[in-house]
């Protein structure tokens, strides 16, 4: 039959119940995956015993798929050793992301516990930054050498015991250097037995490098509708591989951080349940916020210095408007030109003509939004415009020609800024969302005062 979703829900309100029986009957049923979701759903206090229920053979599976948060109390109720056992059983990348999240001291003694093989192993892959191509890649690799035939190779498969299935077996030089790889279907295809692999080996092929990062590693495989990509080192000896569903979580975490840090949060508000925590990360960019609120104030009180209290009456009403047409500009042009990045897409095209695109979209926007408010701003004035010292066209027309102003600044703004970023290496997703929206009311209200106050004066 085919798997439905899962009750979680069933057997939280089985915990609720303290029908302890009744959950280890409902756990055993379930795929790890959502074992782990179950662990991550119930109450701080029941997490541990939750994982302490489950049969040996599986805890290794249910720990690799547990997030931080929940992962952390569980790690807390094992001793070194109940964790040593189970992380050997573990596929290597695995062991290495739960012992990143232990302390240096308390990893280490694990890592002691091991067996020599596989403690080598995670040591190894610990050492490579965890955004990068080595900190997701697992060392169990199927690699054969060149000078072996397709019977040899055959026969060797049948006692190789990977943690995870592979579809591919990497052709090596004898000092380890990745020279091609074969499809494990080609093998057993293969008519003539005594064939070398270095004959049947594909020799064009697409590899990582262990430093490169993980959103690249994450391109890579898309372009190319790959299913496993290959590690090499700097030499370009074959250290590891990463398999599409490594992929697949690099993407959401790319996703879920570029989507944070465009709203001015990120990723350690998620791991923690701490308002202090929450404060901590969202405040640097309220105060920015507030410099930019004390801007905005000190150009509106200058503003009306500059223009009669009719002018000012009519003329405040728009500035939300204006402030909400530039900004929402901003963060579209912003958000497209940082996707386009993180796609790759941007490396083939020019900057300028980018820029150009994007201000000749803010152009086109602004002339129609412009003439929607110049329709709207000369029905008001029209209404009451006996304490006007212009004539209500010229203050319409003034009211359009500034948004058309602000708008196309603001496309082109908010395009420019992700570029200056990543060229300078920062995450353009960083500050492109708060940043943005701020330099962009600073400004909408600079061009809508000026283009207000000089067409306004010369009409008088």
């Amino acid at each position: 039959m085919p798997r439905v979703q899962p009750p979680s829900s069933e057997i939280i309100e089985l915990i609720r119940q303290d029908d302890w029986s009744a959950v280890e009957t409902a756990l055993s049923d379930l795929h790890p995956a959502d074992i782990a979701d179950v662990i991550e759903r119930a109450p701080n206090e029941d997490q541990k015993r939750l994982f302490a229920l489950l049969p040996n053979e599986t805890k290794p599976d249910v720990l690799a798929e547990l997030e931080s948060a929940a992962g952390s109390e569980v790690l807390e109720s094992l001793t070194n050793l109940e964790l040593s056992d189970i992380v050997e059983d573990m596929a290597p990348d695995d062991a290495a992301d739960v012992l990143s999240d232990l302390d240096e001291e308390r990893s280490e003694k694990v890592l002691e516990l091991m067996e020599d093989e596989e403690s080598a192993d995670v040591r190894k892959l610990m050492t490579y930054r965890e955004d990068t191509a080595g900190g997701i890649m697992t060392t169990d690799v199927v690699a054969m050498q060149k000078t072996q035939t397709v019977d040899e190779a055959i026969q060797a498969i049948a006692y190789f015991d990977p943690g995870e299935p592979f579809f591919y077996a990497y052709i090596v030089e004898s000092n380890g250097l990745l020279v091609g790889y074969v499809d494990i279907w080609e093998l057993l295809r293969e008519r003539d037995k005594t064939r070398s692999l270095g004959e049947l080996a594909h020799h064009d092929f697409i590899a990582a490098t262990v430093d490169m990062d993980q959103e690249e590693v994450a391109h890579l495989i898309a372009q190319y509708d790959l299913t496993v990509l290959p590690v090499i080192d700097q030499a370009g000896n074959l250290v590891g591989r990463i398999t599409a569903d490594d992929v697949i979580d690099v993407i959401e975490e790319e996703a879920s951080e570029d989507i944070l840090r465009l709203a001015g949060s990120d990723d350690a508000e998620l791991e923690s349940d701490s308002p202090v925590t929450s404060c901590l990360v969202r405040l640097p960019w309220l105060f920015v916020t507030i410099v930019g609120g004390c801007l905005t104030s000190l150009i509106l009180s200058r503003y009306h210095a500059a223009i009669t209290i009719s002018h000012v009456l009519i003329l405040g009403a728009f500035v939300p408007i204006v402030l909400a047409m530039g900004g929402n500009t901003g963060i579209q042009s912003s958000t497209l030109v940082v996707r386009s990045i993180a796609l790759g897409n941007l490396r083939d095209r020019s900057v300028i003509a980018l820029l150009l695109r994007e201000v000749m979209v803010g152009a086109v926007m602004g002339i129609i939004c412009g003439l929607v408010i110049a329709c709207w701003a000369f029905f008001l004035a029209h209404r009451d415009d006996s304490g006007l010292t212009v004539s209500v066209f010229h203050l319409s027309a003034a009211v359009g020609i500034a948004l058309f102003s602000a708008m196309t600044f603001a496309a082109m703004f908010g395009a420019l800024v992700p570029v200056v970023l990543s060229r300078i290496r920062i995450d353009p997703a960083v500050a492109s969302g708060p940043f943005i929206t701020i330099a962009n009311d600073v400004a909408a209200l600079l061009i809508y005062f000026a283009v207000t106050i000089v067409l306004l004066q010369f009409s008088a």
